[in-house]
């Protein structure tokens, strides 16, 4: 599918609103209406059923966090989401309870091109039951419940720590200013297309051109990547 209308027709709803203090004009189709809500549908049936089918999974994995080390079951992090808008993100907990303290001083062992991500293959903060659930990816299922909070959607660009968001914006702003226009998800093209082995431009360049692309299809599509990419462990560390 190409990219939403923005050519305004009488079945079109036209609003305005602003982000980083820049105007956004938005045209909505009828046609885009409706594969807006066949993604809200699709978000809500999946995390719903994902939590219904997953949830003898969720519990041992909140059994092994408990045994392997001190501290909460899930961390909670605020991250940016639509519009530039912070919310509480949720995952199972991998690192250790200070690990947020620790991150000023391993700044200088950041991997990451660019320096705007945190990458760092033998991060010390990161329990034993962590690293296999880093690799599997799955300490990213509480965030069905972000999904079912309306929050987050199954597919979409990642949401960013603050850390990160606030260094992307200093070098890539307009690029960032449509980004934030769709619902941060779960997953995404960068999840399936190499992930940790994914520079932050390449990152940004698939989420946009996710955004201009999107269809109820091309999230099906992802989905199923996510789950070969995840039981493939490509890309995850």
């Amino acid at each position: 599918m190409s990219s939403p209308n923005f050519i305004p027709s009488p079945t079109s709803e036209v609003s305005v609103s602003s982000l980083y203090q820049e105007p956004i004009l938005r045209v909505r189709s009828w046609q885009y209406i409706l594969q807006y809500l066949s993604k809200k549908l699709l978000d809500f049936l999946g995390a719903g059923l994902g939590v219904l089918l997953l949830s003898p999974l969720l519990l041992a994995i909140a059994l092994f966090i408990r045994l392997d080390s001190k501290g909460p079951i899930f961390f909670r992090q605020h991250r940016i989401g639509r519009n530039g808008k912070a919310f509480v993100i949720w995952k199972f907990r991998t690192m250790e309870v200070n690990a947020e303290e620790r991150l000023k001083d391993l700044e200088q062992l950041n991997e990451s091109e660019g320096g705007v991500l945190f990458k760092m293959k033998e991060d010390p903060r990161v329990t034993r039951v962590g690293k296999f659930l880093r690799r599997t990816s799955l300490d990213e299922l509480p965030q069905l419940f972000n999904v079912l909070q309306g929050s987050m959607s199954l597919v979409g660009p990642r949401p960013l720590q603050l850390r990160d968001y606030y260094l992307a914006v200093k070098d890539y702003k307009d690029d960032m200013l449509q980004r934030a226009t769709m619902l941060p998800g779960v997953t995404g093209l960068w999840q399936v297309s190499g992930r940790s082995e994914v520079t932050f431009n390449d990152m940004l360049q698939m989420d946009l051109f996710y955004q201009e692309n999107w269809s109820f299809w091309l999230d099906l599509r992802i989905l199923w990547q996510t789950v070969l990419v995840v039981l493939l462990r490509k890309g995850a560390y």
